[in-house]
């Protein structure tokens, strides 16, 4: 768990979590910072828990992102699955349940991440929408132009633990959940993408993310594309990725490249390079705007 100033609702996550149906769990709580009465929220729960099921750290203070992979170096050894938990949602009673289920039908050598689709909820915790329900397969060529889940939706084995841990301290990241997707399908891991919404994204004034799929959301990815938000992102992943090189699968590295030298080609070359490296994002829309991208240099 990363928090930083959260709270306002700490508390009802925290009691979320303890209301598993899965029980053999321990939380560790990395703070970054928080000046509100975040740290005392946690030391109330880890009095009640006790500081074997409780542990809490202080985060780099780099950012969410460094916070939650800090976490997972910190904690690699520790167990055999691992669940990225924000401060602020609620978790549905078979959250853990549901991940575990199906994580444990994959050998242990095997990265494996789940994931799934959530249910957006206001301040109040009342249903207000659900994040895109996607229906094609999670890989690779997905995962190097869109993040298909949150992180708080997910769960992961050892071995992907063992990957992330392996990022470099000093490499940007745009996201944790982002760069699990993309490290976890780049090795050869696998994904489940969980259509069932197990977990209730919280939207409030510090954290709204919209369902994504609504007009003003597609302007919004517009606005950014043209401004070459997307573009930036790329260049931060593709720099990531290739720290890991040579853990990718040959096809993945074929991907790979393939998708770089679409970026760096002439305009007439573009297209027929993103079709033979196969990357693709999981609607018509985003998929008309991977070509629009890339024909006014900003993919």
């Amino acid at each position: 768990m990363s928090t930083y100033n959260g709270a306002p609702y700490l508390r009802e996550q925290l009691e979320s979590l303890i209301a598993q149906t899965c029980q053999n769990w321990v939380i560790h709580a990395s703070d970054d910072g928080s000046s509100d009465n975040t740290l005392d929220i946690l030391h109330e729960y880890q009095r009640r828990l006790g500081k074997e099921r409780l542990v809490v750290h202080s985060g780099p203070r780099k950012g969410f992102a460094a916070n939650f992979l800090t976490s997972v170096k910190r904690v690699k050894d520790q167990a055999d699955y691992f669940a990225f938990c924000d401060q602020d949602d609620l978790w549905e009673p078979e959250k853990l349940e549901r991940g575990l289920t199906w994580a444990a039908t994959h050998p242990s050598i095997l990265p494996a991440l789940y994931c799934s689709r959530t249910r957006l909820v206001d301040a109040a915790g009342q249903t207000i929408g659900y994040s895109p329900l996607f229906r094609r397969a999670p890989c690779f060529a997905n995962a190097l132009v869109q993040s298909i889940a949150g992180g708080n939706t997910m769960l992961f084995n050892a071995a992907t633990a063992h990957l992330l841990s392996l990022t470099p301290s000093h490499v940007p990241i745009i996201s944790h959940d982002w760069w699990t997707y993309i490290i976890v399908t780049g090795c050869g891991g696998r994904v489940k993408y969980d259509e069932y919404p197990a977990i209730n994204y919280r939207q409030h004034g510090n954290n709204l993310i919209g369902s994504n799929s609504s007009v003003r959301d597609r302007l919004d990815r517009l606005r950014r594309m043209l401004k070459g938000t997307f573009r930036q992102w790329n260049d931060v992943n593709l720099e990531a990725v290739s720290h890991f090189q040579q853990y990718l699968t040959q096809e993945n590295q074929r991907i790979l490249e393939l998708f770089g030298s679409a970026r760096r080609a002439p305009l007439h070359r573009k297209l027929s390079l993103i079709s033979q490296s196969g990357v693709y994002r999981q609607t018509l829309p985003g998929n008309l705007g991977l070509v629009a991208a890339s024909l006014i240099q900003r993919l």
